[in-house]
């Protein structure tokens, strides 16, 4: 098996299309947007991409059967004239070393290339050790006419948040991006980085979707947040409560993926 194995589930011509990347992270913000969005707009699939730099691991289905790890391309052609085309990444994981994200991200921009790909957007969260009921939607982009565009629909570019950067794919495919000729933006939502944040994926999902013109019902979404909020609770007010006093420090969580 080679390092980054794709296997074509179709082949597609398409129209100046815009890669969207939304891998697991902190609060799994980026993948939980980019599966609903795929889902919401009925993307369809296009390649998989399996690697030695994924976990060496097969999920099992309630019928038993198996299915190796992976990252996978969908594909959703423009509605009416004058759209554009997408590209969806998503996947069970990134890649669990620095070489395996460089192999596997530029193993992705390569294809994405090669169908038209010139811009593109990733999808993250950004941990800030504590319940965020308002999550703002953070950003970095490659150029300063792109974070002039974005701020537009109220994403905050912070001098020091992210401090240290981007981690993992969600920065790395910006990076790379510019080595394959594509320009991009990545939006950070807002999440405590201890748990599944439906709510930050739809603070970035709205921001993404009026950016590119998009209509999407998040009513499902909502409802998974509300969800997430009862689960949140009931743990709190199980656990036993601390003796007064001075609050211990936080280890910083300023983490993003």
């Amino acid at each position: 098996m080679d390092d980054v194995q794709v296997q074509w589930i179709e082949k597609v011509t398409l129209k100046d299309p815009i890669l969207i990347e939304g891998l697991p992270g902190v609060g799994n913000v980026g993948k939980l947007a980019a599966d609903y969005l795929r889902e919401k707009l009925g993307a369809k699939p296009l390649a998989t991409f399996y690697s030695k730099f994924l976990p060496p691991q097969v999920y099992v289905s309630e019928e038993g059967l198996i299915r190796l790890v992976s990252n996978d391309l969908s594909y959703r052609k423009a509605i009416g004239p004058g759209g554009r085309d997408l590209l969806i990444l998503g996947g069970d994981y990134q890649g669990m070393s620095p070489e395996g994200q460089y192999e596997l991200t530029e193993r992705v921009l390569n294809v994405c290339a090669g169908l038209g790909a010139k811009e593109v957007y990733t999808l993250a969260g950004f941990a800030q050790g504590h319940v965020v009921e308002k999550p703002r939607v953070l950003g970095a982009a490659t150029s300063a006419a792109r974070v002039e565009a974005m701020k537009r629909f109220g994403v905050v570019f912070s001098r020091n948040d992210p401090g240290g950067g981007l981690i993992g794919a969600s920065g790395l495919f910006l990076g790379l991006g510019r080595l394959f000729g594509m320009e991009g933006v990545c939006l950070m939502g807002e999440t405590s980085g201890y748990f599944v944040d439906p709510r930050s994926a739809e603070a970035v999902l709205k921001v993404l979707t009026q950016a590119l013109g998009l209509t999407v019902d998040f009513s499902d979404l909502e409802a998974k947040a509300k969800e997430i909020d009862r689960i949140a609770q009931r743990i709190h007010d199980s656990e036993p409560k601390a003796a007064e006093g001075p609050a211990p420090p936080r280890e910083d969580l300023g983490y993003i993926g």
